[in-house]
């Protein structure tokens, strides 16, 4: 059985390049509602290193914290009610 890979970088690091399923992950939706997100515009599309898709952390950051920003702004909004009865 083949042993895992030990990573150099010590555990208090997190890793700043994300695949797919790590970003997913790290946000606990699923890699399908992951894609989603990135095609709406509600997640960074990521960057290429050579033909990898890499997403940067800092941005899944930036654009989760927006997120919680629209949905804020949604409930603070007095016509959101009227507007899900219509």
């Amino acid at each position: 059985m083949p042993t895992p890979k030990q990573s150099r970088l010590p555990p208090s690091l997190p890793p700043r390049g994300l695949s797919r399923d790590q970003a997913a992950e790290y946000i606990c939706v699923s890699p399908a509602l992951f894609d989603q997100l990135v095609k709406d515009g509600r997640m960074p599309r990521p960057m290429r290193i050579n033909t990898k898709p890499v997403w940067d952390r800092v941005d899944v950051d930036l654009y989760f914290s927006a997120m919680k920003s629209e949905d804020a702004a949604i409930a603070d909004d007095p016509w959101s009610d009227f507007d899900r009865a219509a």
